[in-house]
């Protein structure tokens, strides 16, 4: 569980007189995670208050949550449940029983997430309770990732990379059949064939896999298009997996193109540049460089070789997507790359691609980290073009 592998934020534990709430089902809510370092499916309290941090959770994970939760108090719902039911035999909303809890915390006021739901709010404010919404980070501690944070990041990057390696292999091992389509263990390598073999190689290495791209020719030149149908001998194949760590909800993200068989020249001349691209960002990220200053230099660049961006037929070509984006304990975390100025502790993906309709997509993706000095590489896979 997190909690045998992550310390607690520094700046969580300080004195904090600034009253907290969240309400989230820490599973899919990366704040609420990031409080409590504790897995759980459905909404539970989060109170934050002059430092002392509370969990109002279930009768069904109470028990749990003592053991495994960062948390100085626990409290269970049933008993506010019941205060508010009285004798009645209907039982409360849940936005009224959250009411009840604050008022006898005595709290009238409080910090939320923007994403806090309209209906609790609105409750909330009925009651006299006035709510703040974040504007920016609710935990401004979690833009930069501590040392454990970090070995976390690179344990989701070798999940990644399980799932990678697998892609990769049954690639090789595959033969151009029919009309050059690729055959594997005596069927037609579709990409939802493939994808599935990534996905199983992620869970048994501890990730949960979610929309794994496997997109090759055209289809590619659609960066979020998840790819679909039989996957062609001689033609770019867009690799893109980004699991979640079962164990911490961190994520990895990697991204490589390959072709089965052989690249043609402008194929490879492809790959090649946006590799350059790559390395050009790698080696100019430092703190203090303005990320959208860089997009605009790699996008220049892309250019300059002969790639530019444009809409053809209708079409957006070329580079048309950020560089890249943060990464944690959302797939999409802040910061986006040409959104910042870079800081240490900052954990990015850096993947720019380029995109022809007739040609192909490629896309290179990797993960850093932000030191005091440059950068610091977390993923670690290899990079090849011809498989």
């Amino acid at each position: 569980m997190i909690r045998a592998y992550l310390l607690k934020p520094e700046a969580m534990k300080k004195q904090n007189t600034k009253t907290r709430l969240i309400v989230a089902a820490s599973e899919s809510d990366a704040d609420m995670l990031y409080a409590t370092r504790f897995f759980a499916p459905d909404p539970f309290i989060f109170l934050e208050q002059n430092g002392k941090r509370t969990l109002v959770l279930s009768d069904l994970e109470i028990d749990r949550g003592r053991k495994q939760a960062e948390a100085d108090e626990f409290l269970p719902y049933s008993t506010f449940e019941k205060e508010v039911q009285g004798n009645s035999t209907k039982t409360p909303p849940y936005e009224k029983v959250l009411a009840h809890f604050l008022t006898k915390k005595k709290v009238r006021s409080a910090a939320v997430p923007a994403n806090f739901p309209l209906g609790y709010a609105r409750e909330l404010e009925s009651k006299k309770i006035r709510l703040q919404p974040s504007n920016g980070l609710f935990w401004p501690a979690r833009e930069a990732k501590s040392e454990p944070e970090l070995r976390l990041m690179r344990k989701a990057l070798e999940i990644t990379e399980a799932g990678m390696a697998r892609g990769i292999a049954v690639l090789k091992r595959s033969k151009p059949g029919k009309g050059q389509k690729l055959e594997w263990s005596g069927k037609v390598l579709t990409s939802e064939l493939l994808r599935a073999e990534i996905d199983t190689a992620v869970l048994r290495a501890g990730g949960l896999p979610a929309n794994t791209i496997v997109a090759g020719g055209d289809q590619a030149c659609d960066p979020h298009e998840r790819g679909h149908g039989p996957l062609q001998a001689n033609s770019l194949i867009i690799l893109d997996i980004f699991p979640r760590s079962a164990a911490s909800g961190y994520y990895g993200d990697l991204t490589r193109t390959v072709v089965r068989g052989r690249a043609s020249d402008a194929q490879r001349k492809l790959w090649e540049t946006v590799n350059a691209g790559q390395a050009l960002a790698l080696k100019k990220m430092k703190p203090g460089v303005d990320g959208l200053k860089l997009h605009k230099e790699v996008q220049q660049f892309f250019t300059d070789q002969g790639y530019p961006t444009e809409l053809r037929d209708g079409r957006q070509t070329g580079f048309f997507h950020g560089t890249g984006h943060g990464l944690g304990l959302e797939i999409h975390e802040h910061p986006r790359f040409q959104k910042t100025v870079f800081k240490a502790g900052q954990v990015l993906t850096v993947e720019p691609g380029l995109y022809y309709p007739g040609l192909g997509g490629v896309r290179t993706e990797d993960v850093v980290a932000l030191t005091k000095r440059g950068i610091r590489m977390l993923s670690r896979f290899g990079n090849r073009l011809d498989i």
